[in-house]
């Protein structure tokens, strides 16, 4: 069976089958970690823990993991510190909306801000929140009848939704996006939030993983091909056909151009917004788990064999980075000229690439 077919998933960057009981827990096992806070934990075993997201602002690095982890640097990853969290719950995703403003998401339909930029969080969603917002949204006048159903499934499940991905695209302008289609936004800086699954051509409910602004456009990636664009500021998403039929983990911007990737190497570059596509050449048969374009130009991608994959023209055809293998990686961000932060199932670390390993622009 393809792994697309199994509905019931965690995140650690890709799809993982562990379990019916750990990834799609009953509703009072949900409710537990929703109400117990964070365990302390000492600095080692914190930063060896599993980081499935990391975010930059400024100086300040944030990075969230597995139950309820959320660390942050001053250094460029140097020391990190474990910030308070009320919440247990795996996080998979951190963004800054601005210098002090940092949100991260994660199963148990999670949404946590912090205002002092990651040192102390409050929990401002969860899933039965989220849920009972969808079924209000589906009381108004004229709404489509699916839209009624699946409110009505989410409220009975109970808060066992995961957000997987999290984007601001200025201070005030947000998207929040998950399992089984789910797709939120704030236009008053995270205050309020307000379901948009009526507004994303996905009547399958198709899982979304990730979210990535160019320009004017707003893409949305995820499962069994799926690929969806705005272009009036998130008031509605249209579905972009692509030649792959799995799972899309995330997108890069390189240049006019861009890179979405996935699972078992599957890379694909178009330079025409989405009108045509071609497989970008990936020496990788692994899922695809990360990505970014650096500040020298290059475009890089990590796999789940903890793999790095550098292009330098623009994202056609990649090869592999001379560094030696690192543990499987979920996310890479550059924290300075050179210099990467790698999150994974053993924790962070850091790499560094010369111009001739990680590219300049052609």
């Amino acid at each position: 069976m393809h792994l697309d077919d199994k509905r019931c998933l965690t995140r650690l960057g890709y799809v993982m089958i562990v379990g019916m009981a750990a990834v799609c827990p009953p509703v009072h096992a949900a409710l537990d970690v929703l109400e117990r806070p964070a365990l302390s934990r000492t600095n080692e075993r914190a930063v060896t823990s599993v980081v499935l997201a990391i975010d930059k602002a400024g100086a300040r690095l944030n990075a969230v993991g597995e139950r309820g982890l959320v660390l942050y640097s001053d250094d460029e990853g140097a020391h990190w510190q474990q910030a308070s969290v009320p919440v247990s719950v795996t996080l998979t995703s951190v963004a800054f909306s601005d210098a002090q403003t940092s949100w991260a998401v994660g199963h148990s339909g999670v949404v946590l801000r912090s205002d002092d930029g990651g040192r102390t969080w409050s929990k401002v969603l969860d899933g039965k929140q989220a849920a009972a917002l969808v079924a209000e949204s589906a009381q108004v006048a004229g709404a489509d009848p699916q839209l009624a159903a699946d409110a009505a499934r989410l409220v009975a499940d109970g808060p066992d939704k995961p957000f997987l991905g999290i984007h601001f695209i200025d201070k005030e302008h947000g998207f929040l996006v998950g399992a089984y289609g789910l797709l939120f936004a704030t236009s008053d800086g995270g205050r309020t939030w307000q379901p948009r699954l009526d507004r994303i051509d996905n009547p399958k409910g198709l899982h979304l993983y990730s979210i990535l602004a160019t320009g004017e456009a707003i893409w949305l990636a995820g499962e069994q091909g799926a690929l969806f664009v705005s272009r009036d500021r998130g008031a509605s998403f249209r579905s972009v056909a692509t030649p792959y039929q799995g799972t899309y983990f995330g997108m890069v911007s390189a240049g006019r151009n861009l890179v979405v990737f996935g699972m078992r190497g599957n890379a694909y570059w178009s330079g025409d917004e989405g009108s045509t596509w071609e497989k970008c050449l990936v020496p990788t048969n692994g899922a695809l788990t990360a990505g970014l374009r650096t500040q020298s130009g290059a475009v890089m991608l990590t796999d789940d064999s903890g793999n790095i994959f550098v292009s330098r023209d623009e994202g056609r055809r990649f090869d592999r980075s001379p560094l030696p293998k690192q543990t499987p990686l979920n996310a890479i961000l550059e924290v300075s000229h050179g210099r990467f932060l790698l999150a994974g199932a053993r924790g962070l670390g850091q790499a560094s690439f010369s111009q001739s390993a990680a590219g300049n622009a052609p």
